[in-house]
């Protein structure tokens, strides 16, 4: 079986072409609903028949692919679950089941025969949203919040922030005390370094400052002064 590869390239190339040469026609269901889509079978014999789908005019997505009416189908990526394909030697048939808005789009069968791939008739899928059949929260998203929600999110968020601003305190008190600690260590360190780098001098003038001053030996007044005149001898 082929690979739907290139096939899907050359469908993106043939976007205009697809739109004013075969016929079209167009299908609206509600959503939830059940639709299948036909194309005519324009190959004589056995052949290799797919199914896509353009959404936009820009994105072409293969659907499923078949080899005859007795072979049995193969579906790509996205379309496993709710979509079933057969064909018989005048019809092929895609029936999609519970169809969802995102189903939308045109639909078209491709024939390989004589080495070319042919597009048969195309079909506009329009799937109107039916609120009775899809919930609204399968289109938009809503996020529903209870007043007991509410006021339990508005305790959570306060307690959050009062725990917070505790902790940045704290913190700070410990920076705070932690920063003192540095400053008084450093402080200390320098008064050792400044003792230290006292030179030998500044040392010798310290010590012989508390060193006390020698007593002088005074003799009296009457034996420093000679008395003038007098001859003092010895005698035997």
């Amino acid at each position: 079986m082929r690979s739907f590869t290139l096939v899907t390239a050359l469908f993106s190339y043939a976007i205009s072409w697809i739109s004013v040469s075969v016929s079209q026609s167009q299908t609206v269901v509600q959503s939830g609903e059940e639709v299948t889509l036909l194309c005519s079978n324009i190959s004589k014999h056995p052949t290799q028949t797919d199914w896509f789908r353009l959404v936009n005019r820009t994105k072409v997505s293969c659907v499923s692919s078949i080899y005859g009416s007795d072979d049995k189908a193969s579906f790509c990526d996205g379309f496993q679950n709710r979509f079933e394909m057969s064909s018989n030697v005048t019809t092929v048939f895609l029936k999609i089941k519970r169809v969802d808005f995102s189903d939308s789009g045109l639909y078209f069968c491709g024939f390989y025969i004589d080495k070319h791939t042919v597009i048969s008739d195309t079909t506009h899928l329009n799937v109107q949203v039916n609120s009775e059949s899809v919930d609204e929260e399968d289109l938009v998203p809503k996020v529903e919040t209870s007043d007991g929600m509410t006021n339990l999110m508005s305790v959570i968020l306060g307690g959050l922030t009062v725990f917070l601003t505790i902790v940045v305190i704290v913190l700070a008190v410990k920076i705070r005390k932690l920063q003192k600690a540095v400053n008084e260590e450093q402080q200390t360190e320098r008064n050792k370094s400044d003792l230290q780098n006292l030179g030998s001098e500044d040392l010798n003038y310290a010590a012989l400052s508390f060193q006390a001053k020698p007593k002088r030996n005074r003799r009296p007044a009457s034996e420093r002064e000679l008395e003038p005149n007098v001859v003092y001898a010895a005698t035997r």
